[in-house]
């Protein structure tokens, strides 16, 4: 239902009774901003930074994928993970279609795993008082900062605006 295919990515969320529905479509709605601000990149505007500031918009895509599974693996599933501030600055071993891919897939990957816990309530594997709810909700407000970001980035890259 929110797989992030082309024709879906500008549907803005709806009200919906099911509060994990609801937020999974707020999350899926900002990953498309998040993709729309990237296409028709070359590989060096995807890196730009004004005055070397900033995070690229290769950056952005790359920073929040790892966000997705630091969160989801490691806090959610117990899973090893790491921070590296190299996510925010990708070397050129990282095409932007290759970091595109790893961002959809991650994120049917993080859609799968809410879906899969028994409710919102479901705690962090950290013992920290978080829960599934305050991860997806964390989700939301990292990809709509970034969001943000990236319309800023764009905009000054090239003049693109909007959704």
């Amino acid at each position: 239902m929110h797989g992030m295919s082309k024709d879906t990515e500008l549907d803005f969320p709806a009200g919906q009774p099911d509060e994990r529905e609801l937020l999974l479509s707020w999350l899926h709605f900002l990953r498309g901003a998040i993709l729309r601000k990237v296409e028709g990149l070359s590989e060096e505007d995807a890196r730009w930074r004004p005055d070397d500031r900033l995070i690229s918009l290769l950056g952005i895509v790359n920073h929040l994928t790892h966000v997705e599974w630091r969160w989801i693996d490691g806090a959610m599933l117990a899973a090893e993970t790491s921070r590296s501030e190299a996510e925010f600055h990708p070397g050129s071993e990282l095409a932007l279609a290759d970091a595109v891919a790893a961002y959809r897939d991650r994120a049917e990957k993080t859609d799968a795993v809410i879906r899969s816990m028994p409710s919102l309530a479901e705690p962090t594997s950290r013992g920290d008082g978080k829960n599934l709810r305050w991860v997806v909700l964390h989700l939301i407000n990292e990809t709509a900062r970034h969001a943000g970001h990236a319309d800023s980035t764009r905009e000054l890259l090239d003049g693109l605006t909007g959704e």
